[in-house]
């Protein structure tokens, strides 16, 4: 039972995960971003996260942070060489309504053969481009949906710790994702899959790729915060702020 449960859970928090896309920079429509390692550390982050605390604190996994928004979503039926293909179509297209100097014979060639490889397999184009801004629309409302009911209340979870801002050799701000290497070495999350938190007496942190257990009071406070890289900064959107009472050995 305890084992059919995790996989439940583990199966919900990935479809949870690639349900939500991230637009490249210039592309005309969603592309899906997912790492192994990060299907591998979320199955390791869920395993722990099934259990209420005694104390009445709630121990949370990601997926109880994200409020689930139904829609259609037409790109979904798209393997990725067709959303490639529909993206390049996209593109030139349109460059020929804005720029027709710019499209060269090749370009036009590559966008006809893109077309008629889309058609023949049934792929409606004007119908999937005139619902594009809106479907995007509907991702970024998902991407930042947040659990209302979650305010104000004392959980426990576990995650990976980025931190911001320090006292002495203590962490006393952070960003708390399911991850290892989110923000980082991979895109950052949706913001309702990273959590801002706070802790006034800080925290002796083994470093980025050691998860740790955050208890705290739980608040549906969104915050953008900048999140210091090697090659200059980021603004990083949550969907949460934790005021934290304890920081622990995710592994004690």
């Amino acid at each position: 039972m305890i084992i059919a449960h995790l996989q439940n859970r583990f199966t919900l928090s990935i479809t949870s995960q690639l349900s939500i896309k991230t637009f490249s920079k210039g592309a005309a429509f969603p592309v899906l971003k997912m790492k192994y390692h990060q299907i591998v550390i979320s199955l390791l982050i869920i395993a722990f996260s099934t259990t209420a605390l005694a104390s009445g604190t709630r121990d949370l996994g990601w997926i109880d942070l994200v409020k689930q928004i139904s829609f259609e979503d037409p790109f979904e039926a798209l393997t990725s060489e067709q959303l490639s293909q529909l993206g390049l179509y996209a593109r030139i297209r349109s460059l020929l309504e804005n720029s027709p100097d710019r499209v060269s014979e090749a370009m036009q060639q590559e966008a006809d053969e893109a077309e008629q490889l889309l058609r023949s397999n049934g792929i409606d184009i004007e119908g999937l481009l005139a619902r594009r801004e809106e479907i995007k629309e509907l991702r970024k409302q998902s991407a930042f949906a947040v659990v209302d009911d979650l305010d104000g209340q004392h959980i426990r979870m576990p995650g990976f710790a980025l931190p911001l801002e320090f006292s002495g050799s203590k962490i006393t701000e952070f960003l708390l994702v399911p991850w290892v290497g989110a923000c980082i070495h991979t895109p950052p999350p949706p913001p309702n899959q990273i959590v801002f938190v706070t802790i006034e007496d800080g925290f002796e942190s083994k470093g980025q790729f050691t998860p740790v257990w955050v208890s705290g009071k739980m608040k549906v406070q969104p915050a953008t915060k900048d999140l210091y890289l090697v090659d200059g900064s980021a603004g990083i959107d949550t969907g949460y702020t934790l005021i934290a009472q304890s920081v622990s050995d995710y592994n004690k």
